[in-house]
């Protein structure tokens, strides 16, 4: 009796505190609609589309209160069957627990079945029939598909009424329930480190090849000498900035300049070689390299800060949406190049896993692209990525570039084809540079 109060004084104490804060619910325990699913089977998940596109919308609220508005919306050559729940007083299709079932106009088949574990329209699961008794699942992140049909023992129908737990707890390690569950607290510390720089950004101005140098100095990157006049700092001596504020705390210095220059790993060729001095087309690729191997190394231990760990490799996801005018495809990514990085296409989904996979980090980016005459490949551009989860658990991401904060969508369609090298940096709360 007294296991069985206490058990229902915690479940009610989440209740509150998932209520108060907005947060989502781990995706376990998100409350049960397949009741009303089974209620609905007969009329709106089957009748005619013309028959469900005529009926009108309700309100249904689930036995732990949650409420859940169905509703009919047509579309091009298909329609849907919304059950949206509630959230802040709304029904937006994509809040967490919201399911969907798409339906073709002409003869009402179910094509694919789309439920939102958490309160973000860009975060989904998918069911696609293939054949009369069983489905494949896609889990789709900003576009990027994690799995790509993934053959799952069950048939549409079938998921029409089960449980969405049963479904997914059939799948055991084959689903990746962590994509879908991150934790706020552990981003506290990336949120501490932000707000220690936007702290510092007003003292900063832009200069052109600008840097500080280790005697605190600012200096001209190309030759070390002086600023005389308007002294501040460009993209690159600004990632130094950012970085030496990591150091300080702990080494009490800054890093020296000269060998942030120096050519980090093998690349490029004897075709580019001749260019080395003349468009120095590698200086953005050697310079985030260096800073992040340099910040491993001083952190922990000089065996520490190869290429192959500081350096962002792994991709996840091999398939994305594309978006034309005519409708969405889906093609094929093409993943890590080296030397380049990854397709600017796909680098909102990769920092969601990496936040996800890596709580903690920042990224050191180098935008990069084959440009010029002769075309050859220039990293001319350097950022500061921060992808994290903010308090309420809204997945962002933090852009620091030259001197200043700029929107990731800002950041992301100023360099539509280009590629981007990311290394990898632990963040301490702590900084000062």
């Amino acid at each position: 009796m007294r296991v069985h109060s206490f058990l229902s004084a915690v479940v009610l104490t989440l209740g509150c505190l998932f209520s108060l804060s907005a947060l989502d619910a781990p995706t376990r325990i998100v409350e049960d609609d397949s009741s009303l699913r089974l209620s609905l089977r007969a009329t709106w998940f089957t009748e005619a589309p013309d028959r469900v596109l005529a009926m009108e919308s309700f309100v249904h609220t689930l036995p732990g209160g949650g409420k859940i508005q169905v509703r009919a919306e047509p579309a091009k050559d298909e329609f849907m069957v919304v059950l949206a729940r509630e959230r802040n007083g709304a029904y937006p299709g994509w809040a967490q627990g919201s399911w969907i079932l798409t339906r073709r106009s002409d003869n009402g088949n179910a094509s694919r079945i789309r439920i939102f574990l958490r309160s973000d329209p860009y975060t989904y699961i998918q069911f696609r029939p293939i054949a009369a008794d069983r489905c494949m699942m896609d889990v789709v992140l900003y576009d990027a598909y994690i799995i790509r049909s993934l053959p799952v023992p069950y048939s549409i129908d079938r998921l029409f009424v089960i449980p969405v737990e049963e479904a997914l707890g059939s799948l055991g390690s084959n689903f990746p329930r962590a994509y879908f569950d991150p934790d706020p607290g552990m981003y506290r510390d990336l949120r501490s480190f932000m707000s220690l720089v936007r702290q510092r950004l007003p003292e900063l101005s832009y200069q052109d090849d600008g840097a500080i140098d280790a005697s605190g100095k600012y200096v001209f990157i190309n030759t070390l000498a002086v600023q005389e006049e308007q002294p501040g700092l460009n993209c690159s001596g600004f990632a130094k900035w950012i970085v030496d504020g990591l150091l300080r705390p702990f080494t009490g210095e800054r890093l020296d300049i000269f060998p942030l220059k120096q050519a980090f790993g093998k690349r490029g060729s004897s075709f580019t070689d001749m260019y080395e001095s003349l468009r120095d087309p590698f200086f953005g690729l050697d310079w985030t390299r260096n800073l992040a191997s340099t910040a491993k190394k001083r952190l922990m231990t000089s065996a520490f800060g190869d290429l192959a760990e500081i350096e962002v490799r792994k991709l996840p996801f091999s398939w994305m949406n594309q978006r034309t005018k005519e409708g969405t495809a889906i093609r094929s990514y093409p993943g890590f190049l080296f030397n380049a990085g990854f397709s600017f296409e796909g680098l909102q989904p990769l920092l969601y896993t990496l936040a996800i996979d890596e709580p903690g980090n920042i990224y050191l980016a180098s935008v990069n692209n084959e440009i010029g005459v002769p075309r050859i490949r220039q990293h001319f551009h350097v950022a500061v990525l921060v992808p994290y989860f903010n308090e309420q658990g809204t997945f962002q991401v933090a852009v620091f570039e030259s001197a200043t904060e700029t929107s990731f969508n800002t950041f992301k369609n100023r360099y539509p084809g280009h590629f981007v090298n990311l290394v990898r940096i632990a963040v301490d709360p702590l900084f000062d540079p």
